[in-house]
């Protein structure tokens, strides 16, 4: 079914068809490695005009670790009083709606379930305001804070005077497409700004809030990534999970892939199919490989690489995280930005790590001849108390990619030390010994 602001009902919801407890969260919309993350949506009304107020709508991105790309965010609600936007700064309704009713002023947008959506850069000057104006963008807390939140402000009317106003309903939020949902809003502390160079504080006649939190199962169906496990102590390399992200033709519908193997761009046919990503084992448009390089007295080195095999789309600001115990010791990256993650207790160290501006920030799409990549060695000190290249522990616990949750490798299927292979076979030991016996000179 077509995902519509009228379709996404004003419950508490964890996404279509999950209902979760606002006051608590669910395991679905919990992330533990990043247990305070949401997107808060604050409305302040800050005066009242003769049939309304005017009010400043204010989109923060606590998310650590997942940002807002391109086509940016999309908020919408319902009024309950028959209102109607007069003005609207640093933000556009993209409906008027049916204005028909007013014949000496026409407000700005009728309808009665608004959908706003930021400006884009190139906007004039008289229709910004401080934090508007980057397509909807919003970068994770954890990167870059001041540009993690955007703010416009709107007049409100139509209404009969104070005792009317209402609180919205049905709060919405596509960012950029479905997986949020929203708390209803509710009366809170007022804000409070200060001003005149700190020397005075000004309040808010009302504040209402809510938060809008994340289900990756409401996003997508299936992984948006996967990870592969290579060491320099065994040549074997552990592949992504076959079918990580997809699974070729299942009855008629072929696979959504191009090309044998990420080699071939898509035909014209196959952009019209949505058919962007190179048809590989794992099928999916992004890989993290994770490579143990060398191993040293005082610490150790390995290589992380990320491939995009969508031949159209680029992942801008893009960013990974990874969960292992050595993160708890210093480590260096040489070609990435990255910050360590605080944790809950009993959870493993998290790293994020991003793109150093202008040089890899952006993660381009695959060509004819091989997939995007960014790539960088990180160095580790050893807890020579606790580090082993044994038992996998070695491989990460987890790992995201722009906030999604990687399909990792099965721990069977990791590489093993050489002298912690398989035992030998009943038959390995019987042609031992037959060898042995010849050799010596025995008539088996």
């Amino acid at each position: 079914m077509e995902t519509t602001w009228e379709n996404i009902e004003d419950e508490n919801y964890c996404g279509k068809g999950t209902r979760i407890s606002i006051e608590y969260g669910s395991n679905d919309c919990y992330d533990p490695l990043d247990p305070n993350g949401n997107i808060s949506i604050t409305i302040d009304i800050y005066q009242w005009t003769p049939d309304g107020y005017q009010a400043r709508v204010t989109i923060q991105n606590y998310y650590q670790y997942r940002h807002v790309e391109k086509p940016g965010w999309a908020l919408g609600w319902r009024w309950v009083n028959k209102e109607v936007i007069w003005s609207m700064t640093g933000a556009i309704a993209i409906h008027q709606g049916d204005c028909s009713n007013f014949t000496t002023r026409v407000p700005y947008c009728c309808k009665e379930n608004p959908v706003i959506i930021d400006l884009t850069p190139e906007a004039p000057p008289e229709t910004r305001t401080a934090n508007c104006c980057r397509s909807g963008v919003l970068t994770a807390s954890g990167i870059d804070m001041p540009n993690s939140l955007s703010y416009f402000d709107m007049i409100i009317g139509h209404l009969d005077g104070k005792p009317n106003v209402k609180i919205p309903r049905n709060l919405t939020l596509l960012a950029p497409s479905i997986g949020y949902t929203c708390s209803p809003l509710v009366d809170s502390t007022p804000t409070t700004v200060i001003v005149d160079g700190g020397l005075r504080k000004e309040q808010a006649f009302r504040t209402w809030k809510s938060a809008c939190t994340y289900s990756s199962f409401v996003a997508k169906k299936t992984p948006a990534c996967c990870v592969s496990l290579s060491t320099f102590y065994n040549p074997r390399i552990t592949p992504c999970p076959a079918c990580s992200c997809d699974c070729g033709t299942v009855g008629n519908v072929p696979p959504q892939c191009t090309g044998e193997g990420s080699v071939k761009p898509p035909l014209e046919r196959d952009v019209q199919l949505n058919r962007y990503i190179g048809c590989t084992d794992h099928m999916c448009a992004v890989r993290v490989h994770w490579h143990v390089k060398s191993n040293y007295k005082g610490h150790w080195r390995v290589k992380v690489t990320v491939s995009n095999y969508d031949f159209v789309n680029n992942h801008s600001n893009w960013n990974l995280v990874i969960q292992h115990p050595s993160f708890s010791q210093s480590l260096q990256t040489f070609s990435f930005n990255y910050t360590k993650l605080p944790t809950s207790a009993g959870t493993d160290e998290a790293a994020l790590f991003w793109g150093l501006d202008y040089y890899n920030t952006m993660l381009v799409h695959a060509d004819e001849t091989d997939p995007g990549s960014v790539t960088t060695d990180v160095l580790m000190s050893k807890d020579l108390e606790s580090f082993t290249l044994s038992n996998g522990w070695s491989f990460p616990r987890r790992i995201y990619f722009n906030g999604d949750n990687c399909q990792m490798p099965m721990p069977d299927e990791f590489p093993t030390l050489p002298n912690s292979g398989p035992r030998p076979s009943n038959f390995q030991h019987i042609l031992f010994l037959i060898i042995f016996l010849i050799f010596h000179g025995v008539e088996p």
